[in-house]
């Protein structure tokens, strides 16, 4: 059963800080870190002021007074949309949140847990665009160890061929912390198991490109630090790979880690879009093609 999904519309929101592009799908991941109400509203403050985010995914949203906080600021910062799925327990959740009021929240394939997987079609420049957000979660505590986190990743990896059919006749975007590194990551870490890197490769599968590594193949890059200083990559972004070529810029910002906003880096994807939906040579729009 899906979870129930909170959609806040202002009607008189803040001037945003950045009009909507109608020529390029401008996307930010940021991951919350489960923060109080008043770093939730500093964090929303620092998306709204960024060029890149006309849709902004955040992960590690709580579900108490922290996630209503920043759920309302950004409704205050000029995002027209913000859909938020309300677990029916106390957990973290996934939120996305638009600049555009020509967003709608749609059903997510993912079964288990999908308030960390929620769903959104977006319209930009005349082509919807379809969104889904992940936030997997981390291995758990020693007496339940990579229960929840096994259970979340089989249920998306389900879930990813299906994408077509949850967003028929147009790109998909897949946006996330899986709280899993690439084969061949650096530096090496042996803490994860064969099962971790086949979740990776699930998206690879069904016909989703990396779309950091193909402009950066072989950057070395990180999203977030451990206590001893080594890096992980654990923030993605995936696009169809018929639409990789369309990949403007992808990268990794450290400035609002830096600043204390969040322990992960922030993600941001630039996707060039056709002149004219459904024109002459536009690429084909499903996840699969």
């Amino acid at each position: 059963m899906s979870a129930p999904t909170e959609q806040l519309s202002l009607i008189t929101p803040d001037e945003p800080s950045h009009a909507p592009a109608d020529d390029a799908v401008r996307l930010l991941l940021f991951n919350a870190q489960h923060a109080s109400p008043d770093r939730s509203r500093r964090q929303a403050a620092w998306v709204a002021a960024q060029e890149n985010a006309d849709i902004a995914v955040f992960t590690e949203v709580s579900s108490t007074h922290g996630g209503d906080a920043l759920l309302t600021a950004l409704g205050e910062r000029g995002y027209a949309t913000v859909i938020a799925p309300q677990p029916a327990e106390a957990d973290y959740r996934t939120v996305i949140a638009c600049r555009t009021a020509d967003a709608h929240p749609a059903q997510s394939p993912v079964a288990v847990t999908p308030h960390r997987a929620p769903a959104a079609r977006v319209t930009v420049g005349g082509h919807d665009i379809g969104v889904l957000g992940l936030y997997v979660p981390s291995r758990g505590p020693k007496q339940q160890r990579s229960v929840a986190k096994r259970a979340f990743q089989d249920a998306v990896t389900e879930a990813l061929p299906k994408l077509d059919a949850a967003f028929p006749d147009m790109p998909v975007i897949v946006a996330g912390d899986l709280n899993v590194v690439e084969r061949g990551h650096q530096p090496p870490h042996k803490v994860f198991g064969a099962w971790e890197y086949a979740f990776y490769d699930s998206f690879l599968a069904v016909g989703l490109t990396d779309a950091f590594r193909h402009l950066h193949p072989d950057k070395v890059a990180h999203s977030w630090y451990g206590r001893s200083g080594n890096g992980f990559r654990f923030d993605h972004l995936f696009v169809a790979t018929c639409l990789a070529d369309r990949v403007l810029a992808c990268d990794y910002h450290q400035q609002a880690r830096e600043e204390g906003l969040s322990d992960h880096s922030v993600m941001t994807l630039r996707l060039g879009l056709s002149s004219s939906p459904g024109g002459q040579g536009e690429a084909p729009a499903t996840s699969s093609c």
